[in-house]
């Protein structure tokens, strides 16, 4: 049957959940705006978009791997408790089961795929509505490697992939350690742009206007601390977790290989956390209490 926008729209401001989820329901309760929103509270989809605007910066990420590919996905909730359940936790290695089967270009795409007889959209928001909490799917990466592959996860908060060309397995799950425990931003000097560059060298010669040197000697020092503020950024240029007399790039050079892409997520990382006043929550009640034994006293005295 024909369903108007205008219906959908109306359904929307009531309810909050999506437009397709809105449109579905009206469909199924044949353009009844009150069975629909009936329909909905049922499911929990009205809750689901309610739900989206709250802060989810607990989670997990998950690394779902075939032969020579892998995707990282990170997953978010409100809460740790709810992180660590087997459910969540489920949910999180089918998204990355299902990104490395569909090889989606966004977001949307991936939210789009069917697994397991219903999108992964409609499958996080039975979640939310199971669960109470907002779910969503932050982001994910699929790497490809023509050689050797490395995948690592740390406890289920930070995971890592590496793709090596040349060297082997071992090397290639040893360098994902590194890049989940040291962070670097980049694989090497070449990969770090020029503005950043001319930005940290202005920093530098501004720290040493202070030192009475000669110029030539100064220009030094500040290429000296430049090479040390790339060796800190760069994965080449870090001393290796496993053996910090060793840098990446001797490691790299002595197994004949090259690293051509990594990438790391961190859970909740860049997401701005409510700092929840919990001495002010815990008077808010005590208040409350009080205030709610007050009017049942004074509704006593009255009768």
């Amino acid at each position: 049957m024909n369903i108007t926008a205008d219906a959908v729209k109306q359904l929307r401001e009531r309810t909050g959940a999506g437009m397709m989820e809105c449109k579905k329901a009206l469909v199924e309760s044949k353009g009844d705006l009150d069975a629909a929103a009936e329909l909905m509270r049922k499911s929990g989809l009205a809750k689901a978009d309610k739900k989206a605007a709250r802060i989810a910066a607990e989670g997990t990420v998950a690394i779902e791997r075939s032969g020579n590919e892998a995707t990282l996905v990170e997953v978010n909730c409100e809460t740790d408790f709810v992180a660590r359940s087997d459910e969540f936790q489920g949910f999180a290695r089918d998204i990355a089961a299902a990104a490395l089967a569909a090889a989606p270009s966004s977001l949307e795409e991936l939210l789009a795929v069917s697994h397991r007889g219903s999108t992964l959209d409609e499958r996080r928001r039975a979640l939310i509505a199971k669960i109470g909490e907002n779910i969503a799917l932050r982001r994910f990466v699929r790497v490809s490697s023509p050689g050797a592959l490395g995948t690592y996860i740390h406890g289920t908060r930070i995971g890592s992939v590496v793709a090596l060309q040349g060297g082997d397995e071992a090397l290639a799950r040893d360098l994902a350690m590194h890049v989940a425990a040291a962070n670097p931003a980049y694989i090497d000097a070449g990969d770090v742009p020029a503005a950043q560059l001319d930005k940290e060298r202005e920093i530098l010669t501004e720290q040493t206007r202070g030192e009475k040197k000669p110029p030539d000697i100064i220009a030094k020092m500040v290429e000296g601390r430049l090479r040390k503020y790339l060796a800190e950024i760069t994965l080449v240029g870090q001393p290796f977790v496993k053996d910090e007399d060793t840098s990446v790039d001797k490691l790299l050079k002595k197994a004949g290989a090259k690293v051509l892409r990594f990438a790391r997520y961190e859970v909740g990382a860049g997401i701005e956390k409510k700092q929840d006043d919990f001495v002010g929550e815990v008077m808010a009640q005590v208040k409350a209490q009080e205030r709610d034994k007050s009017e049942k006293d004074d509704g006593l005295k009255k009768h």
